[in-house]
């Protein structure tokens, strides 16, 4: 299977790596493990815990990376991602556009109608001394 290559993800302070599975050498690099169905939007217990994650990830280590996987890296993490982007104040379409500048084919229809309905908390909204988006 023709995978594409790993990409980052940069949006203000925030960092991700979108990739398709680890392999065997590389797993224990991730710490968590959220499964959900291929090809559809997640729960929202995932949803609340990847934020929960993505806040004290980034303020426990400012400026750091988050990988996130699923099996080919175009569906479950890119949604994922655009979650985290909407919640720090981006509009859903210009979060899927951003995403796929770098992950082309990135989002199937069922999960884009679920990011257009999606409504941020904005969890991940809060403005550092340059007007930027940061956790705290």
């Amino acid at each position: 299977m023709n995978r594409p290559a790993p990409v980052e993800i940069t949006y203000e302070n925030l960092r991700f790596l979108i990739t398709h599975n680890p392999t065997n050498a590389t797993l224990s690099k991730f710490i968590e493990d959220w499964p959900f169905d291929d090809g559809a939007p997640p729960p929202s217990q995932i949803v609340e815990d990847w934020l929960n994650l993505l806040k004290s990830k980034f303020r426990e280590e400012p400026g750091c990376c988050v990988a996130v996987h699923c099996v080919a890296g175009l569906g479950r993490a890119p949604v994922l991602v655009a979650l985290a982007l909407i919640e720090c104040g981006m509009k859903y379409e210009d979060a899927v556009q951003f995403i796929r500048q770098k992950r082309r084919g990135a989002f199937n229809s069922k999960q884009l109608l679920y990011l257009e309905k999606y409504r941020p908390k904005m969890r991940l909204r809060f403005k550092d001394a340059n007007g930027h988006c940061c956790v705290q």
